[in-house]
């Protein structure tokens, strides 16, 4: 099991997955903070990254926050 922060950057012009310290990243998404689209991209986004199924994905804290806590299976 991992886990780690994300920083989400919604409104992105390009989507992306980049480390940024030991156990942080930043995700940018096209989707914008709206009825949970932002957070349907950065699951989608991480399962593709870490080659995992979405259902995997899972965000722990931070559901209406730029911050998040994720967990992969």
């Amino acid at each position: 099991m991992l886990k780690f922060w994300v920083n989400v950057k919604p409104h992105s012009r390009s989507e992306g997955v980049s480390r940024l310290a030991d156990g942080e990243y930043q995700v940018s998404v096209h989707a914008p903070p709206r009825d949970g689209r932002a957070n349907e991209s950065l699951i989608e986004l991480l399962a593709a990254h870490f080659s995992v199924s979405k259902s995997q994905v899972k965000i722990i804290r931070g559901h209406s926050s730029r911050k998040k806590w994720i967990e992969i299976a």
